[in-house]
């Protein structure tokens, strides 16, 4: 039954050139069965094929058949060619040319002609033994069948357009989505490059310093020299490696005037994080599993990020009775992360966006921080309620 619908969709001007088939076998029954000679058979059979071709190409050319229709019904009236089967062709091109998005003009046509039909053949054909009122009776009920095809279709057209204009919406609507998805990226990008820059600034930094006091001691305390100059190898390949991560991201106009940089937060600091988060109401559970080790800056920066982004979504959306969980799991080559809360949560195209602040941290933020990084995450509602962020950021940076 689908392929029959869908051939028919296909194939239009075919399904029409069908039905004017058939009407044409009704009409020509008329024509052959009039056996006292009332109608002028040639002509009359001219007429129907005219009107029957109308009904075949109604939709590659409806203004055209609709002059043409308008034709042949002149034709009938100056003929004395009574009304007849293929008559029905008139109903079928007034329908066609009010649905159709056409000029209004074939639409205005339609109309008048279709409603005065019926009086037109009343004058030419008056019914016998009929006052006044009967016949401005029967007049009116056969213009009935014309107003309702043209009512029909131009209610057809009224829904097209307004069914395009949804859909119009909607394209534009993903796409202002989309672009506005892509300023997120790119703002999130640019903050976490920033922070990048100020941990490969840290390293240097400390790379300095330890390379002074390396050259202070190198004469007095060569094994403290020794060790100086390993943290500074140790330190340089970091530096590095998150400096590779930075190519192609620039820094933008809003960084510290003061041009003085800072660590930045680190595993050992979401204990820290968590405190605070249980001093504003909501209850975390938070567990470390496996050996904490030194791990790379970027790892440890992104870690944070993500814990206290999630937190900070169970806050604005877990309700008052929502509490969390918060696991950190140390594997022989990387970090996992798991943040779970029981709330009722916020939809995930909230997350997509940003967050209710639109400012771009939401899951946006994180999959590019753990892109940057090397690493995984995936991020969803629970199935009993509440959220689930788990991440797992690898130990080695991916090149």
């Amino acid at each position: 039954m689908q392929r029959l619908y869908d051939f028919i969709r296909r194939h239009p001007t075919g399904v029409d050139t069908f039905w004017a088939v058939v009407l044409f076998g009704f009409s020509m029954l008329w024509v052959v069965q009039d056996t006292e000679g009332n109608q002028p058979r040639p002509l009359a059979a001219v007429l129907v094929l005219l009107l029957c071709l109308a009904v075949a190409l109604r939709r590659r050319a409806p203004e055209k058949m609709l002059l043409l229709v308008a034709a042949v019904g002149a034709a009938q009236l100056a003929l004395d060619i009574q009304v007849n089967a293929a008559d029905f062709a008139m109903l079928v091109i007034i329908y066609t040319v009010a649905a159709n998005e056409g000029p209004r003009w074939a639409s205005r046509l339609a109309l008048a002609g279709g409603l005065a039909a019926a009086p037109l053949a009343q004058l030419r054909w008056p019914e016998g033994n009929m006052g006044i009122g009967q016949r401005i009776v029967v007049t009116t009920v056969m213009a009935v069948p014309f107003a309702l095809a043209w009512v029909l279709g131009d209610s057809l057209r009224t829904r097209r357009a307004y069914f395009a204009q949804l859909e119009e919406r909607a394209a534009r609507l993903e796409q202002e989505r989309e672009a506005q998805s892509k300023v997120a990226v790119a703002a999130e990008r640019a903050r976490i490059a920033r922070e990048l820059h100020d941990v490969v600034a840290h390293n240097v930094s400390v790379m300095v310093v330890q390379a002074d006091g390396a050259a202070y001691v190198m004469d007095t305390a060569p094994d403290q020299a020794r060790q100086a100059l390993e943290t500074i190898s140790t330190t340089g390949r970091q530096a590095l490696a998150e400096m590779r991560r930075l190519l192609g991201v620039l820094r933008t106009s809003d960084a510290p005037e003061s041009g003085e940089y800072v660590p930045q937060p680190d595993v050992q600091q979401i204990e820290d994080l968590v405190e605070r988060v249980r001093e504003s109401g909501l209850a975390v559970d938070f567990r470390i599993e496996g050996t904490p080790r030194p791990l790379p800056s970027g790892v440890e920066l992104t870690a944070y990020r993500i814990v206290q982004e999630a937190l900070t979504n169970t806050r604005k959306h877990g309700g008052p009775d929502a509490g969390a969980s918060v696991r950190l799991v140390y594997f022989d080559d990387g970090l996992g992360l798991l943040v779970e809360d029981d709330g009722r949560g916020a939809s995930h195209e909230m997350y997509e966006d940003g967050g209710a602040d639109g400012k771009g941290h939401g899951l946006i933020g994180m999959r590019e921080r753990v892109g940057m990084v090397g690493g995984t995450l995936d991020a969803g509602p629970r199935p009993g309620g509440g959220f689930r962020i788990s991440a797992l950021l690898p130990l080695k940076p991916a090149h």
